[in-house]
């Protein structure tokens, strides 16, 4: 089987490995689920672990299979296993538990442990191959009429678990009604993030670089949503305009643009930091 792995630790290491094809047995008490992948999103992360600034093979292997944007159907299912079927279409979650309490709770996205475990990440393979097992508690299933943007179900998550945190923090306030929100990126979680935030009813200012014509410009504006070119309007003279920001939902991984959305808030606002990741960079603050 073959599968995309890197060296982890070694930049530009992106190679073909070769492995053997998972199988139900694999995952104990019978509740195993082999997928055929069908598609996977790369993004940032995988290009940053490429470069070798984070990411850890399995034990036993030298070697990480990317990938944590899986698509795929389910070709077999294990005895104990109801969940699901084959010829479901299904997403895979990422990260796996530790032993804080927080993964004991199920809320492994939460956890504390300094060691921690994310498919396609760190210390467990990817989906970027032909096949995967894996216990059926970690399987979401998606209905054939959205298989065509099952791909997207892990970075939306990226997105809703930012967005619900942030409101989940103005809960101490016993009231919080914000009306408008600025997004800084236009990119895939960009695009998301303003999607999500035009669901939840707020007026939605986008930032991104590129000015128009702009495929994305469109679909923002698509969504209902208004795009601004930084080249052409800086966030703060945005902000003067179509601010002040309730919520300001960062996914560019440009830490500079920060301070301009920390400015860009309104009273009590909340600023949810989605793309800055690893690496260093120095930045001077006026």
């Amino acid at each position: 089987m073959k599968a995309i792995s890197v060296f982890p630790g070694k930049p530009n290491s992106v190679h073909v490995a070769d492995l053997p094809k998972p199988s139900l047995d694999q995952v104990p008490n019978g509740r195993g689920v082999l997928v055929k992948v069908l598609r996977v999103g790369v993004d940032g992360t995988d290009k940053e672990i490429n470069a070798a600034e984070y990411g850890a093979a399995p034990p036993g292997y030298d070697f990480l299979v990317i990938g944590h944007e899986g698509f795929g159907q389910v070709e077999a299912v294990g005895p104990n296993v109801t969940e699901v079927k084959p010829g479901d279409y299904v997403v895979a979650t990422v990260r796996r538990p530790g032993k804080s309490i927080y993964d004991l709770i199920g809320t492994n996205d939460m956890t504390t442990d300094d060691t921690y475990y994310e498919r396609g990440i760190n210390l467990r393979h990817g989906y970027l191959t032909e096949h995967y097992v894996d216990d059926v508690e970690f399987i979401v299933k998606v209905p054939k009429g959205l298989k065509h943007v099952g791909v997207l179900l892990e970075p939306t998550t990226v997105v809703e678990k930012g967005i619900h945190q942030a409101y989940e923090i103005q809960r101490r306030l016993k009231v919080w009604r914000p009306r408008k929100a600025a997004v800084m990126g236009a990119g895939t979680i960009g695009l998301l993030a303003t999607m999500v935030l035009r669901l939840k009813g707020l007026d939605v200012t986008t930032f991104a670089r590129t000015t128009k014509p702009y495929l994305n410009a469109d679909l923002i504006e698509e969504l209902g949503a208004r795009y601004v070119s930084t080249k052409e309007t800086s966030i703060l003279d945005a902000a003067k305009q179509y601010g002040p920001f309730d919520l300001v939902f960062e996914g560019t991984g440009n830490s500079s643009v920060v301070f301009d959305g920390m400015q860009a808030l309104g009273k009590n606002g909340v600023l949810v930091l989605a793309s800055v990741t690893g690496g260093d960079k120095m930045i001077s603050i006026p």
